[in-house]
């Protein structure tokens, strides 16, 4: 089964750095995980008044207000098909903070409806926000985030730009350090800059089938609605 960054970038995933279709080229078909390990150089948040945004989202796993250099870094992602018959694929992050490790999670399927990759942020899918892809020049994957909407019970409204935070992310393959590196920057419209990181990690595969897929990297609520 191709995975469902396959199926989004079609003839272009072949464009990818091999390591990079490796990584991302796995299905609930497969039974197994990725895991990197590895250390982000510079974990950064923007000015002052960015630290309401970065705390709303704590309890959410979507956002925190630690800084840092150096951080430890681990990122799991496991496919499998979730309740409402979607292939999905986790993006469970942990930064390992002197006094806290903090989480960035979300859950990732391929819209047909929408034509594109959608992101559930944090652990209970309110946010759902369009991906666009696109292979760099060195075999990367660049994603930048497009519409975003908020799914809560009867509630179901697309975000306004005053409240968007869109994200700018490159993954990449350094050959001469033999490492997966990534930059993440994330703005809003109106303020600015509000948090990013950059570093490197090294890879690990487990056999993990669908059914042994840790709790903790399962959302706790599922959102049909894209």
């Amino acid at each position: 089964m191709p995975s469902i960054y396959q199926q989004q970038l079609g003839a272009d995933f072949d464009k990818l750095h091999p390591r990079i279709q490796e990584r991302l080229g796995f299905s609930s078909a497969d039974n197994r995980a990725f895991v990197g390990e590895g250390v982000m150089e510079r974990v950064w948040h923007g000015p002052f008044f960015t630290q309401p945004f970065l705390r709303a989202g704590l309890s959410h796993q979507i956002t925190f207000p630690e800084t840092g250099s150096n951080v430890p870094f681990r990122i799991e992602n496991y496919a499998y098909v979730d309740p409402l018959g979607r292939e999905t694929v986790t993006w469970i992050r942990r930064f390992h903070f002197p006094k806290h490790t903090r989480c960035f999670d979300a859950t990732m399927i391929r819209s047909a409806a929408r034509h594109a990759i959608v992101d559930y942020l944090g652990t209970h899918q309110h946010v759902a926000v369009d991906i666009d892809m696109a292979v760099t020049a060195r075999g990367g994957l660049r994603l930048r985030s497009g519409a975003q909407r908020f799914r809560a019970g009867r509630l179901a409204f697309r975000l306004p730009g005053l409240l968007a935070a869109l994200a700018d992310v490159e993954e990449w393959y350094d050959d001469a350090a033999d490492c997966y590196r990534i930059e993440v920057v994330v703005r809003n419209p109106v303020i600015g800059k509000l948090f990013g990181y950059y570093g490197s990690f090294q890879s690990s595969w487990r056999v993990v089938a669908p059914a042994q897929i840790p709790a903790y990297a399962l959302p706790q609520r599922y959102e049909a609605r894209e």
